[in-house]
C-alpha cells in the first residue's frame, strides 16, 4: 500500500531501475534535471529526496490535523454550519499546495538541501587517517 511516508526503495520495494525511470519521470513532467553533485551517487539523491518529502509530507499533515483540531468541540449550536465550511476552507487551502516530492525537488534544486552520509564520512576520515599514517 503507497502512502504519503512510503520510501521507495525500503517500503515500496522499489530496485534500481525502478528508481532510475521515476528519475526520468520526473525530469519528463517538470521539465528538470536532477544531478548528483550533493551525493556524487543519482541512488542517494533519489533517497534523499524521499526523505525529505516524508518529511513535509508528515509536516503538513500535522499543521492540517492541527488546524481541524480546532473544530472537533461539540457544540449543537447553528454555527457548526459556519465551522464546516471553514473546516472545508482549510481542506481546498492544503489540498491546493505543491505535492511533498515536488517541494523537495525544488528544495534540492535550489541547493536548499543539505546532505550528510556519516557512514561516509566515517570511511573516508578512516582512509585519510591510513594516508596520515604511512606518510
Amino acid at each position: 500500500k503507497v502512502t504519503m511516508e512510503s520510501e521507495i526503495i525500503k517500503d515500496l520495494g522499489a530496485d534500481s531501475l525502478d528508481v532510475v525511470e521515476m528519475l526520468l519521470s520526473l525530469e519528463e513532467n517538470f521539465n528538470i534535471t536532477v544531478t548528483d553533485e550533493q551525493t556524487d551517487n543519482i541512488y542517494e539523491t533519489i533517497a534523499m529526496l524521499s526523505k525529505r518529502a516524508n518529511q513535509v509530507s508528515s509536516t503538513l499533515k500535522k499543521e492540517l490535523h492541527r488546524k481541524i483540531e480546532e473544530f472537533a468541540q461539540s457544540s449543537d449550536s447553528l454555527d457548526e454550519i459556519f465551522e464546516n465550511r471553514e473546516q472545508i476552507e482549510i481542506v481546498k487551502y492544503y489540498e491546493q499546495l505543491p505535492k511533498p516530492v515536488l517541494i523537495a525537488i525544488q528544495e534540492y534544486l535550489n541547493k536548499e538541501l543539505f546532505y550528510r552520509n556519516p557512514e561516509k564520512e566515517k570511511r573516508e576520515n578512516a582512509v585519510a587517517s591510513l594516508n596520515s599514517m604511512e606518510k
